[in-house]
Order: structure tokens, then sequence, then C-alpha cells
């Protein structure tokens, strides 16, 4: 795949950010959460590795911003802070 062609991911509520570039990141999140909601998705997870927290701290930044997100904290599960979990607003 060549790096101009758009890669197609699965809205499904989970977004795996490993497979993006970090730049990529201020449009893939919103808009993934309003493709989230157009299916009537409402809770998302979105993986963004336990690392240094760089990634951590830009999707929280990006996460409270949105005007779509109730709410969102570290996930509670064994993936503990290599991910996060958000709930949105119902549009």
């Amino acid at each position: 795949m060549s790096e101009m062609e758009p890669m197609e991911i699965p809205i499904d509520g989970v977004l795996d950010l490993h497979l993006f570039n970090p730049k990529e990141l201020g449009d893939l999140i919103p808009d993934y959460i309003e493709a989230c909601l157009e299916k009537d998705i409402t809770s998302i997870r979105i993986i963004h590795g336990k690392g240094k927290g760089v990634l951590r701290r830009t999707v929280h930044s990006l996460l409270e911003k949105n005007p779509y997100v109730e709410s969102y904290s570290l996930a509670s599960d064994r993936s503990g802070w290599g991910a996060t979990v958000a709930e949105l607003k119902k549009v």
C-alpha cells in the first residue's frame, strides 16, 4: 500500500493507533468518533499502547476537546493504561 493511499479501518468501536502515525491523530480521532456515532456506537476503545505516554496524552487531549465525548478513562481491564475507553453522547 502506498503512503498516499487511504487506509480503510473498520468502524466497530475499537481504534488501534499502532497502525497510524501520531501526526494523523488530530483528524483521525474526531473522524472516527463521528463515524461511530453514525453507526450508533456510543462506547469506544482507543488502543494507544503503554510506551512513554505521548500517544495517551494526545488521545486524552483530543477527547477532552471533542463535543461528542461524554466521558473517558483508562481501560479498567487487563490492558490497563494501554487503552482508553470513552462514552459518546447520542446525537
